[in-house]
């Protein structure tokens, strides 16, 4: 664990920081090659990513406010300047960016939401190693052996055993991404690679949070705003699934051009 990794001059290398940039390079990286293999446009999925990064980020504090509304109106300001975010409404905002732009240039929503779940999960995955650097999105405290005692200074208590969420979230996405980026030219029907991303995330994150310790991010309904939200992710995706197979839209990811389509 290792808030800062180094300094260069005046300039310090967060750990945190630097998960996050490697895992966006990456995730553009494995997105454009995919692109290419898959008959879309790389200059399409580069412009994508710029969109979810920034309403990604903004939709994620803006969930983190929310959750944190009675806070936010005592101290805007420190709330503001924090270092909070719920993932959520990163990808909440993000799947709305892509739908925006795919409606202006006219491209086929669909596929390019199949092509960057996998990028996305990498992304995802690797900034779950900078949290473990952090130390934020720590897990509950253990007298097991499977467990991370953080150093003074770490975002967690220091001192303490606790469940390393961190690491088991990212070999979860990980995992995932490898499945999706595999299956993605196997599957016979558009629409199933975003709809299992979906599925699997909030699978995922409904069963991790009952590892967390982190308390800073709300509830509703007595349930953690995260697991909240994955349950309705969850009827989401098997809802999108659904419709996808009935719709019976072949792939065709070989061949696809990155043509106008009217099925966005």
């Amino acid at each position: 664990m290792a808030i800062d990794l180094f300094s260069i001059g005046p300039v310090t290398i967060h750990g945190y920081g630097l998960m996050i940039g490697l895992g966006f390079i990456l995730a553009i990286y494995v997105g454009c090659r995919m692109a290419d293999k898959l008959g879309l446009s790389a200059d399409h999925v580069i412009n994508m990513a710029m969109c979810i990064i920034v309403f990604g980020f903004m939709g994620g504090k803006l969930l983190y406010l929310l959750v944190n509304f009675g806070e936010f109106i005592r101290h805007p300001l420190a709330l503001l300047g924090s270092s909070g975010f719920v993932v959520y409404g990163g990808i909440i905002t993000g799947i709305l960016s892509i739908y925006i732009y795919c409606r202006i240039k006219k491209l086929d929503f669909i596929a390019y939401m199949d092509l960057v779940a996998g990028p996305v999960a990498i992304n995802q995955g690797i900034g779950r190693i900078g949290c473990f650097l952090a130390g934020c999105c720590y897990g509950r405290a253990t007298n097991s052996h499977f467990s991370v005692i953080f150093p003074d200074g770490s975002l967690a208590p220091a001192g303490v055993r606790l469940i390393p969420t961190q690491l088991m979230s990212a070999a979860f996405d990980l995992a995932v991404a490898v499945f999706l980026i595999i299956m993605i030219r196997k599957v016979r029907y558009r629409g199933i690679i975003s709809g299992l991303y979906l599925l699997f995330y909030g699978a995922g994150r409904f069963v991790i949070e009952f590892f967390r310790g982190d308390t800073e991010r709300g509830t509703v309904m007595g349930l953690p705003t995260s697991q909240f939200i994955s349950i309705f992710m969850m009827i989401f995706a098997v809802a999108y699934l659904y419709f996808n197979i009935r719709r019976k839209e072949e792939t065709g990811y070989a061949t696809l051009s990155d043509q106008p389509c009217d099925n966005t």
